[in-house]
């Protein structure tokens, strides 16, 4: 006999006793955690560090799409794809508030399933939850995130510092999570026309994980401080390489050269962009959500990570007049266009 599945309305709890049933067993890991979810606000002592501040906004049918997104995993993506942001500064993150507006459509059983990766994903990478806010949506569920990081004074690393003959590299590969996507959709077209068909994912692991539950690069922030390395800008790749690298430029006045053989593919990214009949220079291109580090580094520190197999160097920075250029496998400069996600539902 099929165990009945317990169900509790929102309305039952009410806003405060949702928070509290969700955060108390939540306890404060940071020494800079002085006061955390409790009170009015948070308090927080940094001992004089710099303070660098996140805040993404994740909306359903917008960000993500409920049809295939377990929300245990959108819980912990949620808290991922903000702390990367702070990692992208050369900062680490040490807290998160969390704000959700909910529909009546979501129990609060399905509440807590999102709370739990939200948990699972701040215990991994030593972070703590010390406030937020819930409310009522009329439109599905949205989470709002704000990220709090702490970084040595002069420490920080922003968009706007390359230089010319800088090094372009990148961490990890692209393309994994703009192919997951194109799967899950796929497969979700499929069950829409025939419900009773089930999702045809095997072998596509690490495809679907780059999707649907990403991961920060904090190793990589640790590997530079190791090799004593600051980079000389650095953001991280959430909507495609092209618009990372243009943010870079336009924000440091300088041009680039890139050179697509050296942009780093898994080969089973490589295979399903064939099988979707999809380029796979553009998937990694204009894909985002890889979430992996592109920073820029002085042409002095290139032994120090010319053999690290978890970096790629990709390209170099150029004069400004020289432009955007991506030289193509052929030995083609053909002109590098942003065609990343915008933030307001279309291609740039």
């Amino acid at each position: 006999m099929q165990e009945k599945t317990t169900r509790t309305d929102l309305a039952d709890l009410g806003e405060f006793g949702l928070i509290k049933h969700l955060t108390s067993e939540i306890k404060p890991s940071n020494s800079s955690t002085v006061i955390g979810i409790g009170d009015d606000g948070a308090v927080l002592d940094y001992e004089g560090r710099e303070i660098v501040v996140s805040t993404d906004m994740l909306v359903e049918g917008v960000h993500f799409d409920m049809a295939f997104s377990p929300l245990k995993h959108l819980g912990y993506k949620s808290i991922v794809v903000n702390i990367s942001d702070i990692y992208a500064m050369n900062a680490q993150p040490r807290q998160v508030t969390v704000s959700l507006a909910i529909s009546s459509k979501y129990s609060v059983e399905a509440i807590e399933e999102l709370y739990s990766g939200m948990v699972l994903a701040c215990k991994m990478y030593g972070v703590d939850i010390i406030g937020g806010d819930t409310t009522t949506s009329n439109s599905g569920l949205i989470i709002s995130i704000t990220a709090l990081g702490e970084v040595v004074k002069g420490k920080s690393v922003q968009r706007s510092g390359a230089k010319e003959t800088d090094l372009l590299v990148l961490s990890g590969d692209l393309g994994g999570a703009y192919l997951g996507l194109q799967l899950l959709n796929r497969e979700k077209e499929v069950w829409k026309a025939n419900p009773n068909m089930q999702p045809d994912l095997d072998g596509h692991d690490y495809i679907l994980e780059r999707q649907l539950k990403p991961e920060a690069r904090k190793d990589i922030i640790k590997l530079l401080a190791d090799l004593d390395i600051c980079p000389t800008s650095m953001i991280d790749i959430s909507d495609g390489l092209s618009s990372e690298i243009k943010h870079i430029c336009d924000q440091s006045n300088v041009g680039v050269e890139l050179y697509e053989d050296k942009i780093p593919i898994d080969p089973t990214t490589y295979q399903l962009a064939r099988d979707f009949n999809l380029d796979p220079t553009l998937c990694a291109l204009s894909g985002g959500e890889d979430y992996e580090l592109l920073f820029t580094i002085s042409l002095e520190d290139y032994d120090k990570i010319k053999s690290n197999q978890d970096l790629s160097i990709i390209g170099h920075i150029t004069a400004k007049s020289a432009g955007l250029n991506m030289i193509t496998k052929n030995g083609v400069s053909v002109e590098l266009k942003a065609q990343g996600w915008d933030g307001i539902g279309a291609k740039d």
